[in-house]
């Protein structure tokens, strides 16, 4: 859990910090979404990301309900895993110069988020119910369900048309200048 956090000793443990986990796990999405819908060319991608982003922020609702009836202070708990996808994404969306490109590079790394947060949340209603929960894994449900559903109208945005427009760019032929600054490069020699 953390450093001066106490052992995980019980499956109530184990399950706390999983809510822990996806609580800052939807946390750190909510924070990225507005970026992912600025820097999406494509509509329907925009259009998606922004109804995502409104849905995110009910599956938060929902966890802190879950914190509610644990009574229970919502609170996260460091996530590398999900911190390593979205910088990752990042760094990716960073690198793709073609508007075009970067909308299936976006798909990628929003689907890549989507399934982290199927298996979490498949695990959370697996745990809820084998802890006698019903109730929280109604909760747990409905925000798998979202992100299933989401995950599929991504695949189906970027099947009919954005991988379809990205693998039609072709990069743009290198000046002289940019190849001998890439060959030299390659051989350690810096040039002027």
């Amino acid at each position: 859990m953390g450093w001066f956090s106490p052992d995980i000793a019980t499956m109530d443990d184990l399950f706390v910090h999983a809510l822990q986990d996806m609580y800052y796990a939807e946390r750190q999405i909510e924070k990225t979404l507005p970026d992912m819908v600025q820097k999406a060319s494509d509509r329907e991608l925009k259009k998606g990301f922004q109804a995502h982003l409104k849905q995110t922020k009910g599956q938060i609702k929902r966890l802190e309900k879950a914190f509610k009836k644990l009574k229970l202070e919502p609170s996260g708990t460091d996530c590398p895993a999900i911190d390593g996808i979205l910088n990752e994404a990042n760094e990716i969306a960073a690198d793709v110069s073609d508007k075009v490109v970067l909308n299936a590079a976006l798909i990628g790394a929003a689907q890549t988020v989507e399934h982290y947060e199927i298996t979490r949340y498949g695990t959370l209603v697996a745990w809820a119910k084998a802890l006698g929960y019903a109730d929280l894994a109604r909760l747990f449900g409905a925000n798998l369900r979202e992100e299933k559903a989401t995950d599929k109208k991504l695949t189906g945005i970027a099947r009919r048309k954005v991988n379809r427009k990205a693998v039609t760019r072709k990069s743009k032929p290198m000046s002289r200048r940019e190849q001998e600054a890439m060959l030299a490069a390659s051989m350690g020699v810096p040039t002027v």
